[in-house]
């Protein structure tokens, strides 16, 4: 089997992860914060290290770290936990269903209104774009850091000074980028992040980063371990947006994901991008497959592609009969797909496990595909 779809979640994983995870559920590690006993104690420091080591990586306050179930449940936190009724927001073309979901569904309501970035012909956007599409009641930048579609990357900081001039909080949704590109200068309000795609961590973990002076209204309220005495919701952080038991096993998996990412984040966004574009030459010298993407923007290692005649799906499905696991379809990306044409596509996406010979063996198995088609 060869793995090509780390956008959806990494794989593998750095040994180290599997083994903490395995710790937690071997030895008597007890519930973070409900508790002053041993186990409860070695579970507090545990959550409190992973928590210290994405702020250290994403230049926060630790308290300001919020653990989420995903990236899904981070973008929902920021998004429902900061509008009111009559706010404006901008958001750009290649948003995922994550971001377009809750705000579509709070303008079908009548709560919200909506206008979308411009971008340019190779997916862009430039930050006068922001100038054009900001009104009066405009509350919020929701800006999708690489697309889960094409890769293609967006200047986060300078659409985000774009943003700033107009008094305009931003929101990033870095589910590709997180644990690869460089977080801490783009100077985002809220950056939304899953745990499992680029941190390297296990499934089930989100983060929600909030600059200094964001406040959000809890989107749960109950049992936090902290402020007992009283009914109602501790306003301190992270205790105010972290309702119920965290989930240890997942967060000291995180841990590790998140060391290894740190230590070895520039060499990675190194190796996946020459992965990607050794991809993208080897593919776009078959006859009639389309790549998407412009091959002069900035991009993550995440390529889409489709075949002559031939459906995405099928396409997927066949690859995966010949051992490639990639992803066919519209990748939760409906309004990417809107905007490059497409019905979807086939996509392929890199991890720092992946090799140049299950590249090259990916553009051998397309060559076969389509040959076979011919004869």
């Amino acid at each position: 089997m060869i793995y090509l779809d780390n956008a959806a979640t990494s794989w593998p994983k750095p040994p180290q992860v599997a083994r903490a995870m395995a710790g937690v559920l071997n030895q008597p590690f007890g519930n973070p914060g409900r508790g002053g006993h041993s186990a409860s104690l070695r579970s507090g420091r545990t959550v409190d290290a992973c928590r210290e080591t994405l702020a250290e990586y994403l230049g926060a306050a630790p308290e300001r770290i919020i653990f989420t179930l995903n990236c899904t449940d981070a973008l929902n936190m920021a998004i429902r936990g900061s509008l009111r009724r009559g706010d404006h927001v901008l958001v750009t073309h290649d948003a995922h269903n994550a971001v377009m979901r809750p705000l579509a569904g709070l303008e079908q309501r009548g709560e919200i209104t909506l206008s979308v970035l411009r971008a340019g012909p190779d997916g862009i956007i430039p930050p006068e774009a922001i100038d054009e599409a900001v009104q009066p009641a405009t509350s919020l930048c929701v800006l999708t850091h690489a697309s889960n579609v094409t890769g293609t990357l967006q200047d986060a900081r300078a659409l985000t000074a774009a943003a700033h001039r107009f008094g305009l909080p931003v929101l990033l949704d870095a589910a590709q980028t997180a644990g690869i590109e460089d977080l801490r200068g783009i100077g985002a309000d809220m950056i939304a992040m899953p745990g499992h795609k680029g941190l390297l961590g296990p499934m089930g973990t989100g983060v929600l980063c909030l600059g200094e002076h964001v406040e959000l209204r809890p989107l749960r309220e109950g049992g936090t371990g902290s402020a007992s005495e009283s009914v109602h919701q501790p306003e301190m952080l992270p205790d105010r947006l972290e309702s119920g038991t965290l989930q240890l096993p997942v967060l000291a998996g995180l841990l590790q994901g998140v060391r290894f990412a740190r230590a070895n984040g520039s060499a990675i966004r190194e190796y996946e991008n020459y992965l990607i574009n050794l991809l993208r030459k080897r593919l776009a010298a078959l006859p009639g497959v389309t790549v998407y993407g412009s091959a002069d923007a900035p991009h993550v290692g995440v390529l889409s592609f489709n075949l002559p005649g031939m459906e995405c799906a099928e396409a997927a499905d066949r690859l995966d009969a010949l051992g490639f696991c990639l992803r066919g379809g519209l990748h939760c990306a409906p309004c990417m797909h809107r905007w490059l044409g497409t019905q979807g596509t086939v996509r392929a996406s890199v991890g720092p496990y992946s090799t140049e010979a299950e590249i090259n063996a990916l553009a051998d198995a397309v060559a076969k595909i389509l040959k076979e088609r011919e004869s």
